[in-house]
């Protein structure tokens, strides 16, 4: 009865009217306003676009649930959260749902709880209670409208989720934006109406009919309606005796064109003012690029707002049973924190961690940089990109310079053609052992996987049985063979550097 009709209270509204329905609302009855709200929405393009924009600038992030610590139970209690919440059906609306609170002052939900196999309580979803439902007693306890009973009843703990928002201070039925929105909409629905009134007989005479003295009543029903068949079809049909002269307006009428829209265009931006916080990212206009990006920053202050808000209401009303009925009473809540932090300038971001850690030596977790870029981070034994890694950079050939006599310079010349040989040497030696570095790479990455620290590797690589256990058995006789044929090879060449 409640939630499928409405009284249409924006219908014929008027300045009396609406302050009639806010007296209601402040005495605890807000039925009749939230049916307005509900029609504000349905009516006003503007104004639905401009709520719209603020909802979705929270449901459109990322979202995560952090532990109260580093405790293992607390990390516990956030992963089963975390996964009770992703796994409720369309999240997102329900994050809607509730920030209808910043319209209307508050919006309700109710929690649909259930049992899954292993005997935990869970969410099985949650469902909008529409906000016409809601009223407050004489005492200001606010009850939920069911059925035929207008008293309502008090909301049962632990199964819904109350979302309250303040625009302003004061009780929450009063609260909401649209309350103070509603007076411009008022305003631009009267400036719509006349304009649309004057769209009608824009360029059109006015008609002037006379009738003689005399005229029977018939005569001027008959003039009358000849009249209004002229305006639209262009023709008609009129007595003896009477006349109609057609007088232009075009001069007056013209001139006023411009004052409607101007009214319907101020009372927007006033409602954009009080949604948005500005005008310029809602409204054509002019302004500068340091206006709208001062104006877009106070846009990104209202999405912080909201995300608190909302994070804080969903702590208390969803998180804090579902732990309770799970794993009992604790102050260690996990929280719900949203991605609302402005996009960085990664390419920025590159350049300061390379100062930070190749020049100042900090130390950077690679968690953050993970987290920063969004990179999963590689699981254990995963294949990664990489770029292969040759050693350092071969030097550059010395530049030809000149004796005092303008002569080349032997020494120098003799010096350079050398580098020039242990340049080649060494490409060739480079093409020729890559694949074999390749070969013992393989098994060498994975005991630096198990390997924290030089001494490790060294009691590894004199572990036989763990060695054969990380490269088997086949495996690790061969890496230990390829070792040894290396380890010898680089004895020969240093021996034979040596005697050259």
């Amino acid at each position: 009865m409640y939630t499928k009709y409405s009284s249409y209270p924006s219908r014929g509204l008027t300045p009396q009217r609406l302050a009639e329905i806010f007296r209601e609302a402040d005495e605890g009855e807000v039925y009749r306003q939230m049916e307005l709200f509900e029609e504000m929405e349905e009516h006003d393009p503007h104004l639905y676009s401009q709520l719209q924009t603020r909802k979705n600038a929270v449901t459109g992030l990322d979202w995560e649930v952090l532990p109260a610590s580093d405790d293992p139970r607390n990390k516990e209690i956030a992963e089963f959260v975390e996964q009770q919440l992703k796994g409720i059906k369309n999240m997102e609306d329900v994050f809607l749902e509730l920030l209808d609170a910043i319209g209307k002052g508050i919006a309700a939900s109710e929690i649909l709880w259930g049992h899954d196999a292993g005997g935990h309580v869970v969410v099985k979803g949650i469902e909008p209670v529409p906000g016409k439902l809601l009223r407050w007693d004489q005492e200001d306890v606010m009850r939920l409208i069911i059925q035929d009973d207008t008293q309502g009843i008090p909301l049962p703990p632990n199964k819904f989720i109350v979302h309250k928002y303040k625009a302003k201070s004061g009780h929450p039925s009063r609260a909401g934006i649209l309350r103070v929105c509603a007076w411009m909409y008022l305003f631009k629905n009267y400036t719509l109406k006349d304009w649309v009134s004057f769209i009608e007989v824009f360029g059109l005479p006015l008609r002037l009919g006379k009738y003689a003295p005399g005229a029977s009543e018939d005569d001027k029903e008959a003039l009358m309606t000849a009249l209004v068949r002229i305006g639209t079809d262009a023709a008609g049909m009129v007595p003896d005796g009477t006349s109609i002269e057609f007088i232009s307006t075009d001069g007056g009428k013209g001139a006023s064109n411009g004052i409607y829209e101007t009214m319907a265009r101020y009372c927007d931006e006033q409602i954009s003012k009080a949604i948005l916080g500005q005008t310029l990212t809602s409204d054509s206009g002019g302004g500068s690029y340091a206006q709208s990006k001062t104006h877009n920053d106070v846009r990104h202050d209202l999405t912080l707002a909201d995300c608190k808000a909302l994070a804080a209401t969903l702590q208390d009303d969803l998180i804090r049973p579902l732990v309770l009925f799970n794993f009992g009473e604790t102050d260690s809540l996990p929280r719900l924190v949203f991605d609302c932090e402005l996009p960085e300038d990664l390419k920025a971001l590159v350049e300061i961690l390379k100062s930070l850690v190749a020049d100042m030596g900090v130390p950077v977790p690679l968690t953050y940089i993970y987290k920063k870029f969004g990179i999963p981070a590689p699981e254990k034994g995963e294949a990664v990109a990489k770029a292969p890694s040759y050693g350092s950079p071969l030097p550059l050939p010395l530049k030809l310079q000149t004796n005092k006599a303008g002569q080349p310079d032997e020494a120098l010349q003799k010096a350079i053609e050398y580098q020039q040989r242990v340049d080649q040497i060494t490409d060739t030696a480079m093409e020729k052992g890559w694949p074999l570095f390749e070969q013992m790479y393989a098994p060498l990455q994975k005991l630096l996987e198990e390997a924290g620290s030089l001494e490790d590797l060294e009691q590894l690589l004199a572990n036989p049985e763990k060695m054969e256990e990380l490269l088997g058995e086949s495996e690790s006789e061969g890496f230990q063979e390829l070792l040894t044929n290396a380890m010898l090879l680089a004895d020969l060449t240093g021996r034979m550097k040596e005697h050259e």
